[in-house]
């Protein structure tokens, strides 16, 4: 609202001294400018201005003959100008401020106003701030509100030319009730309900402290705004969360000034909003002490602060003496109501609520439907919020896009992602606005679901819409795209974000080169780099450590070591993700010792290692039949205190499986039991397949029913192991029951129990079960691999079969199978048989 068109009406005030409280009648008829009469001798202390001190009395003299003149130019009709310029030169600041005073308020206001715009523009005559003060509320009183405004304005503003080079917005208001003190029967209260409109509207933005200080700058001297103005004044604060001042204004008030409903109603609601809503239930009590009766915005602020507080039955008591009161409730009380219980999941109250507003004829409006909407949706209810929604339209209500963001986020919830796809991109075709919550909450539950391509899309519309999606957001979006080979995309999303303004953040930039660098593709990552780096991305330790990763990746161990260099020479301290890389990499390339060099230099510098470099040197140990030292590791985990987890664990325990020590696998299970940490399928598997390579899958059965006890299914990789164990005593019979328990587990068996079975099988020279598993393997859509097929063809070289061995063969080259060593050496081998038997025949 444009306060300078605002017609403020003339109210009368009544003020006494500061003994007792104050009280503020206002009166709202219009009443004619009082003529009044101050003594000529009014003195203010920017009267002793005296350029000549030597000529005092002269001076004074001189000066007192100019107010007949000075009250002839101002009393006329229209100002004239001849008589200005021989005046003014004759003038000074101080003795036209104590002439104005004297001959306030029986000027012309209009002539005044003129004057003063001549003086200072003409003449360069710079004014008082107590005379531009007298003219404001001369133009007041003349119902001139707009030149008063604007001169309030350009006083804030520092544009008007004033006799005290520098003022400020207390010295303003100090004036003003130093001449309500001076005037009593002036009403200088208009004046100060414009200037803090003033202060709260067009100069809010240098906050409210102006405003604040100008409040208690004239409660300080027993002046306070109307009434009016007071609420409008705490209204602005209330409304831009100055909680705080709004409580020391309302305190203020409260003491020297007369409440009224609309006051405690505003107090009411900030007391609700700051949650200090034991003092809202005080002042709506005090109010009834005060004869001030409540009504329904007071009525709805009470019970709006008491559902948001959780104290409902307190709200319902207020909504039932509301009615005894004879305040019929609006709309919104019953909105606040369904809204305080849908917030605590009270469904049934709520519906009831809503059953209560129809019947008493009312029709809830979009706000309603939507609160019981959300309410639902974000309980998982979906159908009820779709039953909702159809009573809306059948109520001739349109859902909007706060309906459908609603609806959209229900389906995210309960994993119905088709439904919420499918509403957020007819939204987008609607037109229909789409919250920032909705789209990332869509998007982000279709990267969870791996649904990318739908993902990247609704991205893209985002970007459309000028919407920036978070930086968590598109870092799990890039990391997915990377994950399922379309890095591509990722990039051009990349590039897309920065043309928009919103350039992807360190984490998500890091996130496209890690992925790039773990799939294999280090040159499109460094092609990237360049470009980022041209756009201001500046390398952090994560980015290099993803560069290293991309070039072990790819056998690249010289340049992931320069990298390293680099990072100390750029003043990046590598951390021990750097280092276990490094480790890692010699570890599996069984170059223990090197291992061990890398590993000394990051102790050196200073850096910690944790428990994944104990794991790794561990098992590049133990790979390389150096359990002993493993163990020494593992020994000095224990003795560190360090947390001991399953990998490392498991590590262990598969070493010692391998080796044939399966009672100090089985030592070590029990010690993981024992210091908290839960064994595994991969603590199982080897267990299982330690058994079993010792002649012992009866024992290793047993352990199924131990992983079960435990709650732990075992996986095809236990199966297999045990299928095995009972291939090689040619218990046949027990594996292929083990593979029909497999089914019943709905656990596909994969190409490696295949390969065992059909190896098994072929070893009794049983030939044809081998070649119906292996046919059924390739119906199943398992690829046999060239050990599966070096296993069929040595059965068939040992039953002399060599016609289908080599057809085997002919059959592996045409599916793309290489024949290995191991190929060749059967045949030659099984051909070598056939002849020497034929020989001897």
């Amino acid at each position: 609202m444009d306060l300078r068109r605002l017609a403020i009406t003339k109210p009368i005030y009544f003020y006494t001294p500061i003994t007792r409280p104050l009280t503020c009648v206002t009166s709202t008829t219009s009443t004619a400018p009082q003529q009044l009469n101050p003594p000529l001798n009014l003195t203010d202390s920017s009267s002793s201005y005296n350029p000549n001190p030597n000529n005092n009395n002269n001076n004074n003299n001189n000066n007192q003959s100019l107010l007949p003149m000075l009250s002839s130019i101002l009393s006329k009709p229209s100002l004239d100008s001849s008589k200005c310029k021989q005046l003014l030169p004759l003038l000074c600041p101080p003795d036209f401020d104590r002439f104005f005073m004297a001959l306030f308020p029986r000027v012309n206001p209009k002539t005044t106003l003129n004057f003063f715009y001549l003086a200072s523009q003409s003449f360069n005559f710079h004014f008082t701030l107590r005379s531009y003060c007298v003219l404001i509320l001369l133009l007041l009183l003349s119902n001139q509100s707009s030149p008063a405004r604007l001169l309030f304005i350009r006083l804030i503003d520092g544009k008007l030319p004033l006799f005290s080079p520098t003022i400020n917005h207390i010295q303003i208001a100090t004036a003003l009730a130093d001449l309500n003190t001076l005037f009593k029967e002036v009403p200088g209260v208009m004046a100060v309900d414009l200037l803090l409109h003033l202060y709260c509207s067009q100069f809010k933005n240098v906050g409210f402290t102006c405003a604040i200080d100008v409040f208690f700058t004239l409660a300080d001297k027993g002046m306070f705004p109307s009434r009016k103005t007071c609420n409008f004044f705490l209204n602005t604060l209330v409304k831009a969360n100055e909680l705080q001042k709004t409580y020391q204004v309302f305190e203020t008030l409260s003491r020297f000034a007369s409440l009224d409903v609309y006051l405690c109603t505003t107090m009411i609601n900030a007391f609700c909003k700051g949650g200090r809503i034991q003092e809202a239930v005080a002042l709506f009590s005090r109010m009834e002490d005060l004869g001030i009766s409540p009504n329904v915005v007071t009525y709805n602020n009470i019970i709006h602060g008491l559902c948001k507080s959780g104290r409902l039955n307190e709200a319902f008591r207020i909504r039932q003496n509301m009615a005894k009161q004879g305040v019929q409730p609006s709309l919104i009380t019953y909105g606040v109501l369904i809204n305080g219980l849908i917030k605590f999941d009270k469904f049934e109250e709520a519906n009831s609520v809503l059953m209560e507003m129809s019947d008493n004829g009312f029709v809830p409006n979009e706000v309603v439907y939507n609160t019981l909407i959300d309410g639902y949706c974000k309980m998982g209810n979906i159908d009820e919020a779709l039953r909702i929604k159809d009573d809306m339209l059948s109520k001739g209500r349109n859902p909007n896009s706060v309906t459908f963001n609603s609806l959209m986020q229900g389906f995210c919830r309960i994993g119905q992602m088709d439904h919420a796809e499918h509403l957020l991109q007819e939204m987008l075709s609607s037109g229909l606005s789409i919250n920032l919550g909705a789209f990332g909450s869509v998007i982000q539950w279709l990267c969870l679901k791996s649904r990318f391509d739908s993902a990247l899309h609704f991205t893209k519309e985002m970007l459309l819409r000028n919407l920036r999606p978070n930086d968590g957001l598109m870092t799990t979006l890039v990391c997915g795209l990377c994950m399922d080979g379309k890095d591509h995309e990722a990039i051009e999303l990349w590039f897309k974000l920065f043309e928009k303004g919103f350039a992807a953040n360190t984490v998500t930039s890091n996130a496209l080169i890690h992925g790039l660098c773990k799939a294999g593709k280090m040159q499109e990552a460094i092609k990237l780099l360049k470009e980022m780096l041209q756009r201001g991305f500046v390398l952090d330790r994560v980015s290099y450590n993803s560069l290293i990763l991309g070039c072990l990746e790819e056998g690249k161990v010289e340049e992931a070591f320069r990298l390293k260099e680099e990072m100390f020479k750029r003043g990046i301290q590598p951390n021990i993700y750097t280092y276990n890389l490094l480790i890692h990499c010699f570890s599996n390339m069984g170059k223990m010792e090197d291992a061990r060099k890398v590993w000394g230099e990051c102790k050196r510098h200073g850096i910690v290692s944790n428990v994944y470099t104990y794991a790794i040197m561990i098992d590049g140990f133990c790979k390389v039949d150096r359990i002993e030292e493993g163990q020494n590791l593992f020994n000095e985990l224990v003795t560190n205190k360090m947390e001991l987890n399953a990998v490392v664990y498991n590590t262990m325990i598969k070493a010692y499986c391998k080796n044939g020590n399966i009672m100090a696998a089985f030592k070590l299970r029990d010690d993981m039991k024992s210091k908290g940490v839960l064994p595994t399928i991969a603590t199982y598997s080897s267990l299982i397949h330690g058994m079993c390579n010792m002649g012992l899958p009866e024992d290793a059965r047993q352990l199924f029913v131990e992983m079960r006890g435990v709650g732990l299914s075992p996986n095809v990789v236990c199966y297999t192991a045990l299928v095995g164990g009972y291939c090689r005593l040619g218990q046949m019979d027990k594996a292929w029951s083990l593979l029909q328990e497999m089914s019943s587990y709905n656990i596909q068996p994969n190409k490696i129990t295949y390969t065992v079975m059909i190896d098994g099988y072929c070893k009794l020279g049983n030939m044809k079960e081998a070649a119906k598993l292996l046919g059924e393997m390739v119906k199943n859509g398992t690829v046999p691999d060239a050990v599966t097929y070096n296993a069929f063809t040595n059965g068939l070289c040992k039953e002399r079969r060599m016609d289908d061995a080599f057809r085997i063969c002919d059959h592996m080259a045409s599916e793309g199978q290489q024949l290995d060593e191991i190929t060749y050496t059967t045949l030659i081998h099984g051909w070598h048989q056939l002849s020497a038997l034929s020989n001897q025949e």
